[in-house]
């Protein structure tokens, strides 16, 4: 954990309401797609041999959405809804961004109540060590600012653009 991570924040009851009513397909299609490109190749064999064929589903409870996926060998792929998944992630919209950021641990988390995890535990603590274990920087908001994104696809461009607003330049405030 690099910085203090921000007082509790949970989204307002109306846009949890609004979001709910989205169809869960495309974003869990969003979700794996995320997943599969910043984690699914740093996966160890032993974790991958244990995910094959396990439903998982992440519940982001402040905005009463679920993503349900599969792992398929290689990769992550959008499900439909389980009754019964293998493993259940839940935690508020703040608390997975701030874990994805590594702003935040997951264990301080699950024991404050903050995270929940419902199902195959011990799945869900190896999927929690693998992560651990992986040195991700591309979950850095500044990796994926327009500049940073730009210059790692063409070089040349973004030194000759005009600088961003500071909200598009994965500066924090």
């Amino acid at each position: 954990m690099t910085t203090t991570p921000p007082p509790p924040f949970t989204l307002p009851r109306p846009v949890g309401a609004v979001l709910s009513r989205l169809p869960a397909y495309p974003g869990s299609v969003l979700l794996v797609t995320a997943i599969n490109l910043a984690l699914a190749r740093h996966l160890p064999d032993d974790v991958t041999a244990l995910l094959h064929g396990k439903r998982l589903s992440i519940r982001v409870r402040d905005a009463r959405v679920a993503f349900d996926f599969i792992w398929r060998g290689q990769r992550f792929a959008p499900s439909a809804p389980h009754a019964q998944p293998d493993l259940t992630i839940s935690a508020n919209a703040q608390d997975f961004v701030l874990l994805a950021q590594r702003r935040q641990d997951p264990d301080t988390l699950f024991f404050n109540r903050r995270l929940v995890m419902e199902g195959d535990t011990e799945l869900g603590l190896m999927v929690k060590n693998a992560l651990d274990a992986i040195e991700l920087p591309v979950l850095d908001p500044r990796h994926w600012a327009p500049r940073a994104v730009l210059s790692r696809w063409a070089p040349g461009l973004a030194e000759r653009l005009p600088p961003f607003p500071p909200f598009f330049s994965g500066d924090r405030p």
